[in-house]
């Protein structure tokens, strides 16, 4: 039987003026071989409120620093289970809109494990999403992203 350890996080959809969605590629230490893309964001710490794990997780992760009330509500709720380093996880998130004109990613905020298992990052568009073969998660990123789009 897998034992999962209970996990809250806050992801946020980093959007640029043309329309595109900053990911991350990393890997799983204990699996390196499976390499993915994902949105920044990650674990809230105890007592933190999705909103301020958002604006946390932003600017350590990307330089970008914005007022909580910015974020407003979050356009997309999921649990997932997925393991990393060796241990399950299901994983409560919330993700975020936040756009901006452009942005210069920092990563000089990440912490250890970042830094050892996050190799790079770059702007995609939908079209770039939908048609590469490189795993990205959540699966359904392309559908999540357009329906937090179409509802501003």
């Amino acid at each position: 039987m897998t034992v999962f350890s209970p996990r809250r996080a806050a992801r946020i959809l980093l959007v640029d003026a043309a329309g595109r969605v900053l990911l991350f590629r990393g890997w799983d230490p204990a699996r390196p071989e499976h390499r993915y893309w994902f949105t920044p964001g990650g674990g809230l710490d105890p007592g933190e409120t999705p909103v301020a794990g958002a604006v946390r997780e932003l600017a350590e992760e990307t330089g970008l620093r914005v007022a909580p009330e910015e974020l407003g509500e979050p356009v997309w709720r999921e649990v997932t289970e997925f393991t990393f380093a060796g241990q399950w996880y299901r994983q409560e998130q919330q993700f975020f809109l936040v756009r901006v004109p452009v942005w210069e990613v920092d990563t000089a905020g990440f912490d250890q494990i970042e830094r050892e298992t996050i190799d790079d990052h770059r702007w995609w568009t939908m079209d770039e999403l939908a048609r590469t073969p490189e795993r990205f998660y959540p699966t359904d990123l392309p559908e999540v992203l357009r329906r937090a789009l179409e509802s501003e």
